[in-house]
């Protein structure tokens, strides 16, 4: 292996990738379940659920691609919210709020790490998981 020369105090920094404008042939695809596994694992997270209750599923809305969530969602106990009525708010607000804002994050998400843009995102709540200490969202 050959030492790269750098003047001195020069910083150290790695190659900046091709743009798309390099000229590069070929594609890049990302599969099915490679999609859908952090689809899952990304609402998993943004809906303090465990994984294994989250399902998704992406559909084709108009040529783009739609995500459909269906999962359980963190909340404070209801003994929680009955000893301290402002769990509720402290947890991110109601479920319905917590959801509609879920809606955001998840596209973010998933559109970051994988780079696929999405149109919607819709979100199905099927259960809570209740929390007894900390912040829900």
């Amino acid at each position: 292996m050959s030492e790269v020369f750098r003047p001195a105090g020069a910083s150290l920094q790695a190659p900046v990738p091709p743009g798309p404008d390099a000229g590069l042939a070929g594609h890049t695809r990302i599969s099915t379940e490679a999609l859908t596994s952090v689809a899952k694992y990304a609402a998993a997270q943004v809906l303090l659920a465990p994984p294994a209750q989250v399902r998704v599923h992406f559909s084709d809305d108009s040529g783009a691609l739609a995500l459909s969530i269906s999962s359980a969602m963190g909340a404070p106990s209801l003994p929680d919210i009955r000893r301290n009525p402002a769990r509720v708010e402290q947890s991110g607000g109601t479920v319905l709020a917590r959801a509609v804002a879920a809606k955001a994050l998840i596209m973010g998400e998933v559109q970051r790490l994988t780079g696929s843009q999405l149109s919607r995102v819709d979100i199905r709540i099927s259960g809570l998981v209740p929390s007894s200490t900390g912040r829900v969202l």
